[in-house]
């Protein structure tokens, strides 16, 4: 059984790699009005995701509550793959607060790595962000909840 659950565990940190990897093509596709929108929406959704109770199925549906992990990343992955911008900016946002909670606490290598592209793909929407004062402010503030 624990080598089932570590396949599996290995194969869900290759998927959100992945993933990771085409959500940083996706930002950087992004025009700035929208980096903005989605700077704003990421911090949200953090904030929102560290108050439930359990912040690595934020976006999952109740039921889901004793599963490793939730369909949060996977609804968020499908909206970030849409045509339509607003869709696409609201689904980055969701996958980045659900995989950085589940990937926060990272016992493995590969995990971690996983978290640590995470944190590079905030960076990179902070950053672009960044020129808006408002911006740079609600980051700040909201450093203590989520990041």
């Amino acid at each position: 059984m624990q080598l089932v659950s570590r396949i599996l565990a290995v194969s869900r940190t290759l998927r959100l790699g992945r993933q990771a990897r085409h959500l940083e093509e996706v930002v950087e596709a992004l025009p700035m009005p929208l980096r903005e929108v989605l700077a704003h929406l990421t911090v949200r959704e953090l904030a929102q995701a560290a108050r439930c109770g359990c912040p690595r199925l934020y976006g999952s549906a109740p039921d889901k509550a004793y599963a490793a992990w939730g369909e949060g990343a996977d609804i968020g992955f499908e909206r970030a793959c849409s045509d339509n911008p607003q869709v696409r900016v609201r689904g980055v946002a969701l996958w980045i607060a659900v995989v950085y909670h589940e990937t926060l606490n990272a016992e493995r290598d590969a995990s971690s790595a996983v978290h640590k592209q995470v944190l590079r793909l905030m960076r990179v929407i902070k950053e672009s962000a960044a020129a808006r004062p408002e911006v740079q402010a609600q980051w700040a503030s909201s450093r203590g909840e989520a990041a």
